[in-house]
């Protein structure tokens, strides 16, 4: 069992309030403690506040820049901070608010701009309807998107970069990785019209063929325009707003110098050079997504609060969990077929002649965007001249 401590820590790092903690250590990991006992460890024992030895300034300041650089450049003042915290760093919200104010008036202005006008949604509760949907937005760059969320909570199920996201038995891989780690498939599964999503409905209705409810056999899963799949859409506009603009603004520039032609070899580069650090920038905001707090709409049609919180306690909801069992057997059979992601971010040959180059010129794996970008551009020139 983990040590406790360090659960209570986690969970703290990621800006939880105490009565958060409380109710993730008792759905989580079956820790019962009270908000007192709790505050009494947090401040005496483990010496950790909320308002107390706040982070130097220019910690703050240089994180912040070094955000600005990347596709943290799209976020607001409330999601910098959010990301503060899961970095370590003690800072108030106002003061990230101030800093960003004069490190990036221009992007505040931007954002203060922007209305999402949302439509009114229910679902009755967690793991009652998973939305599953691919992103575009960077498939003519040859990064495929593909994500899952629950209707209810709106927590991210997965939220995967690849190079193919029309192969339906990747689609498959993905949703029965998820059925793996949660024990369970959803009570019904929604997606768009596509080829990419019949392995899926098969699997979905297999796995849903012996249930006694209205939603059983083969209308456990539904299939609609784009427009339908709601919650999905939704979320596509907070990822283009949060990450992929940034990308797809340094994917123009490389077009635009003549550095990106579409043609398969410059998709190749590019996946051999972004994907995982696209896929790392996926994994974080997924991760931030799924702790922040989700604040009351103007029509209050709700839940409200943290994604995380309401898909592991739904009965703070009134509401319970709609997972539905399944048994290792069915799930082996399932997996029969599906693919599952490699360890290759493009195609093997190009992946081993890029690696033969970076070897030979004493090139190191990229860190940063602006690493990727010089990768790209040095490589597609030797990658060229051999040709």
């Amino acid at each position: 069992m983990e040590d406790r401590e360090e659960i209570i820590r986690h969970y703290f790092r990621l800006g939880y309030s105490y009565d958060d903690i409380c109710i993730s250590l008792a759905s989580r990991h079956n820790i019962l403690i009270s908000k007192r006992h709790l505050k009494r460890l947090i401040n005496f024992h483990m010496g950790l506040f909320r308002r107390k030895h706040y982070s130097d300034i220019n910690d703050v300041i240089d994180f912040i820049e070094i955000l600005l650089t990347t596709s943290g450049q799209l976020h607001g003042y409330r999601w910098i901070h959010l990301k503060c915290i899961l970095h370590g760093l003690t800072v108030s919200r106002e003061t990230v608010r101030l800093i960003l104010g004069f490190l990036d008036p221009e992007g505040v202005q931007v954002r203060r701009r922007r209305r999402l006008r949302r439509r009114q949604y229910r679902v009755a509760g967690p793991n009652f309807l998973w939305h599953i949907d691919s992103y575009d937005k960077l498939k003519p760059y040859g990064i495929c998107i593909n994500g899952c969320i629950d209707g209810f909570s709106r927590q991210m199920i997965w939220l995967k970069a690849y190079h193919n996201n029309s192969d339906p038995r990747l689609i498959a891989g993905y949703y029965m990785e998820s059925i793996r780690e949660t024990e369970g498939c959803p009570a019904v599964l929604r997606t768009d019209f596509g080829t990419e999503n019949s392995i899926i409905k098969r699997i979905q209705q297999f796995l849903r063929r012996n249930g006694n409810d209205a939603l059983a056999g083969p209308s456990s899963f539904m299939q609609g325009t784009s427009h339908h799949n709601q919650r999905i859409e939704c979320w596509w506009s907070f990822l283009r707003k949060h990450c992929t603009q940034f990308w797809m603004n340094a994917f123009s520039y490389l077009r635009e110098e003549g550095m990106f032609t579409g043609t398969y070899l410059d998709k190749a580069l590019i996946q051999f050079c972004f994907l995982n650090l696209i896929q790392t920038e996926l994994h974080d905001l997924q991760l931030e997504w799924n702790n922040h707090r989700i604040s009351p709409s103007r029509n209050r049609i709700g839940p409200f609060g943290r994604p995380e919180i309401m898909y592991t306690a739904p009965e703070l909801y009134q509401t319970r969990s709609y997972l539905m069992e399944v048994q290792q057997d069915e799930i082996e059979v399932c997996e029969e077929e599906c693919v599952f992601r490699d360890n290759f971010p493009c195609d093997r040959d190009v992946y081993e002649l890029c690696c033969i180059q970076m070897v030979d010129n004493n090139i190191n794996v990229p860190v940063t965007a602006f690493d990727a970008m010089m990768l790209y551009e040095r490589l597609r020139r030797l990658v060229l001249a051999e040709l």
